[in-house]
């Protein structure tokens, strides 16, 4: 299982970038700030930033649109910066209130329940953020990164490696068009999750035994 969760972190976001995904563009940056939403913060120096310093250039980022959230609180793309923002900072359960509430303006965007589900596991919720992915899969599902999600949340987060296959597989077999890598990548990633599903066996049989 160590093996298989080794590179979970980075790869719980998007299997393939669709249409809808990144609708805007993250907020401008400082030097010191968030470099992109959901691939981490570096400071001008290439160090990683404290929490405490990463709040704080969230703060500073988020400022002048919550401003603008002010005259327009529905505004589904200030909402979704906001969200970016705040998550690119490690700050998920704020990153969490705001891609909500960019969910209520536009319940059926599924990329905006993709980044919600992101943020509500990263603060620690992992039921909550399968619930999430589930309502993602409602209004859409076979969407490839709703799956892939699911897959990587039930394995790392619930330490389901059977769930995480099922995700997967269902992913393989409603999106027979996946280019050639990203199948690959899911295959190996379902090879992994098997053997990990097959050493539990083998250590359950093993207690039971003694």
């Amino acid at each position: 299982m160590a093996a298989i969760c080794l590179g979970v972190g980075l790869a719980v976001g998007y299997l393939i970038r669709t249409a809808t995904a990144n609708p805007v563009a993250a907020a401008p940056v400082a030097k010191a700030a968030v470099r992109s939403p959901h691939t981490g913060t570096m400071t001008a120096a290439g160090q990683m930033p404290s929490l405490a310093e990463m709040h704080q250039i969230a703060t500073q980022q988020v400022a002048p649109l919550l401003d603008k959230l002010k005259k327009d609180p529905k505004n589904f793309a200030l909402l979704m910066q906001v969200g970016a923002v705040y998550h690119a900072a490690h700050q998920f359960k704020d990153s969490a209130s705001y891609y909500a509430r960019a969910v209520e303006v536009q319940p059926k965007n599924i990329d905006a329940h993709n980044k919600l589900a992101i943020s509500v596991y990263r603060s620690g919720d992992v039921d909550g953020a399968i619930t999430e992915l589930n309502r993602s899969l409602k209004i859409a599902p076979k969407d490839p990164n709703s799956l892939f999600n699911l897959g990587m949340i039930r394995l790392e987060g619930k330490k389901d490696p059977k769930g995480a296959v099922a995700a997967w597989q269902n992913l393989l077999n409603l999106n027979p068009q996946l280019d050639a890598e990203r199948k690959a990548q899911v295959q190996h990633l379902i090879a992994g999750a098997n053997a990990a599903s097959n050493g539990q066996a083998a250590g359950t049989g093993a207690k039971a035994n003694d």
